[in-house]
């Protein structure tokens, strides 16, 4: 109840300033600034509410379908704004988890002052008994249930949307769009999960010389020790003290892992921002925080990749086509409308470098255009999109010459190559024969219907509107009849298990 409270008081406040707004538009309609002014005010009473709403805040920012411009703006503000909270707070989590001794497991650890600030934790800089150094990273005391009940609460708000907004819910499932992040933001509740990612993408980030992944010390479900990330935040980058080559190797390799992650392992980092990413001349770039992380089906991730692929050939009709496919078209969609959409926006997308073109922003655009245009997009979207628009930004910071499609371009070959791979697996094969021997199965039933037309002695074709009384019937002739069930049987008999 308190926290429902909570959540009635800021919007009840964002309504009122609102109608403040519109009372006060009938003097100054043209009043500067008052765009600006409502975007701050959602920031701030996302800030107020607490973690849950920071991750959709962030999620919001990446969908111009949804929400202006203005407002997309100031949500990309609610990175790394949470402000820190004492150690005090910290402790006895630390001491539930690692025990009244856990100072006995480090030679030092900073208590005045956080490493990190996050809307779920907060991060400590410490050094292992070895002298080799780490980060303490401690789960907010009491957030776990407060970020589930806002689920709750969440999901009963879309529910009611969608009712009240059928024609919206047709092409924003909202309630969908919801459960993707929701999937993404559980594992942050629990570290022993997120110890579980890093160990995962440790093995995944091998074949990429250039990035790494900081090793896990210990887990638990409040508090995870790992190695530190050397450098700073690749926001912070001079790129005057690294080498061109360097700086291309990393962005190259971020974006290579990011596509492997979307189409060969279908496990993705879903929050890439700047924040989690460090950077030091002359050592691998380091990817940290795997709390959230995004999970692509094989047919979702095949789609996506389709739809790269029409981007990167720079045809926008196929572009629109591989879109329309990885969501439908509602009834009252102008599909050919949004064919004329994707051709004219490819052209300015498929040869730009980063520094010229906000390739996140411009891919989000299409959800925009798709949303108008009565096309229902994947939910897997929003997550998706998030990730691709925070990798393109953090290569940005270090690369901004390097163009989107050239490397994906240039990473095609080992991800078909891995697609290849995966398709002579045992467990693909295995699937195969199994599909095979359940449409065997199939073969009796079809050889009876087959048996009583001829006892019958006739074999009747309808064709026709499935809504007609009986469409167009005509006799197939008997002879053919027979030919078929005969060759039906010799083909059973000759293929039947022994």
């Amino acid at each position: 109840m308190q926290r429902l409270k909570l959540v009635t008081e800021v919007l009840s406040g964002l309504f009122a300033k609102e109608f403040t707004r519109a009372f006060e538009a009938r003097d100054s309609p043209s009043s500067p600034g008052v765009e600006q002014l409502r975007a701050r005010d959602v920031r701030l009473g996302l800030e107020r509410l607490g973690p849950f709403y920071v991750k959709l805040g962030q999620m919001l920012s990446t969908r111009p379908d949804i929400v202006s411009p203005a407002v997309m703006a100031e949500l990309e503000k609610l990175h790394d704004r949470v402000s820190p909270a004492p150690f005090s707070t910290f402790e006895p989590v630390l001491e539930d988890e690692l025990g009244p001794d856990w100072k006995e497991r480090f030679q030092h650890v900073e208590l005045l002052e956080p490493l990190g600030v996050a809307s779920l934790a907060q991060v400590y800089g410490a050094t292992l008994r070895n002298g080799r150094p780490a980060v303490i990273k401690i789960q907010r005391p009491g957030i776990k249930g407060m970020v589930l009940e806002d689920m709750r609460m969440m999901r009963r708000a879309a529910r009611m949307l969608g009712r009240c907004a059928p024609r919206f819910h047709s092409v924003v499932d909202v309630e969908a769009m919801l459960g993707v992040l929701f999937d993404a933001m559980r594992p942050e509740l629990d570290f022993n999960v997120e110890a579980a990612h890093m160990e995962e993408a440790r093995r995944a980030v091998r074949e990429f010389e250039h990035l790494s992944v900081p090793e896990v010390v210990w887990a638990g479900e409040r508090v995870l020790v790992q190695t530190l990330a050397p450098g700073r935040s690749i926001r912070h980058v001079d790129r005057a003290t690294m080498p061109v080559q360097e700086r291309t190797a990393i962005g190259e390799d971020l974006l290579a892992f990011t596509y492997h992650g979307f189409f060969v392992n279908r496990v993705f980092h879903a929050d890439p921002h700047p924040g989690n990413i460090f950077v030091q001349p002359g050592a691998p770039a380091s990817l940290i925080d795997w709390g959230m992380v995004g999970r692509l089906d094989r047919s979702t991730s095949l789609k996506i990749m389709l739809v790269l692929l029409n981007l990167a050939e720079n045809d926008g009709q196929a572009l629109a086509k591989s879109w329309i496919e990885l969501g439908h078209a509602t009834e009252w969609a102008d599909v050919p409308a949004f064919m004329s959409d994707m051709a004219a926006l490819t052209p300015k997308i498929a040869s730009a470098s980063l520094e010229e073109l906000d390739f996140g922003v411009t891919l989000t655009s299409v959800l925009e255009r798709s949303t108008r245009r009565g096309i229902k997009t994947n939910p897997v979207i929003s997550v998706l999109g998030k990730a691709f628009a925070n990798i393109e930004g953090s290569v940005r910071c270090v690369a901004p010459e390097l163009s989107i499609t050239d490397v994906f371009h240039d990473q095609m070959r080992g991800i078909m190559t891995a697609l290849a791979r995966e398709q002579c697996s045992t467990t693909r094969a295995a699937r195969v024969a199994t599909e095979l021997m359940l449409d065997l199965d199939t073969v009796p039933g079809q050889l009876r219907t087959v048996v009583r037309d001829l006892a019958n002695r006739e074999l009747s074709v309808h064709t026709g509107g499935r809504n007609g009384p009986r469409g167009n019937r005509f006799q197939v002739p008997r002879s053919l009849v027979a030919l078929g069930g005969a060759a039906l049987w010799l083909h059973h008999r000759r293929h039947r298990p022994r």
